[in-house]
């Protein structure tokens, strides 16, 4: 039921250096927490699996499964991390299916129009995240949007949360519209 959080690495690395100080002070910190670390290039078949292309990269995992992800050397980014998915394992807080949940409300309303899609306005991901961008430009809609591969437990939560599953998903003032379709 822990938070496992496993740091690819590179010996060639400076920035793996330093963030494996962060991780030893954040293993201090968190006793519930296993910090892993795993050498990318001696094991390919795994890097090859979650994806890794660059180092330092973090993946979290709970209950064997991937929940987040973080690319890159920013310490600030991965103790929050660290600490909004430890906060969901220990005992007396409030659940992690609860935390999501809040975490989705505030983002759903973190402005009148917020599109959840496959990458961004300007880089989109898909061909549906990208029609409906055009929709709303072409209207004069003014939106915030959240690019779903950036955050896994938003992706994954934001389905069973909706019962909409999937992308893009467009809310407005807090409640689903809907996607590609029902936006035309």
């Amino acid at each position: 039921r822990s938070l496992v959080v496993v740091h690819f690495w590179a010996p060639w690395a400076p920035q793996c250096a330093q963030m494996n100080e962060v991780m030893a002070a954040l293993a201090r910190e968190h006793s519930q927490v296993t910090f892993v670390q795993l050498e990318a290039e001696a094991v390919p078949e795994v890097s090859e699996k979650y994806g890794i292309s660059s180092v330092p990269t973090f993946l979290f995992f709970k209950n064997s499964q991937k929940v987040d992800r973080l690319d890159g050397a920013h310490a600030p980014e991965l103790t929050q991390k660290v600490q909004r998915h430890a906060a969901g394992s220990a005992p007396g807080s409030a659940s992690a299916q609860e935390q999501l949940h809040a975490r989705l409300r505030k983002l759903i309303n973190a402005a009148p129009c917020v599109l959840f899609m496959k990458g961004s306005p300007r880089e989109p991901r898909c061909g549906f995240s990208r029609q409906l961008v055009e929709i709303l430009s072409r209207h004069g809609v003014a939106f915030s949007s959240f690019d779903v591969f950036s955050d896994e437990e938003v992706r994954q939560g934001l389905k069973s949360f909706s019962s909409w599953p999937t992308y893009p998903q467009l809310y407005v003032r807090g409640e689903l519209i809907g996607g590609l379709d029902i936006v035309k």
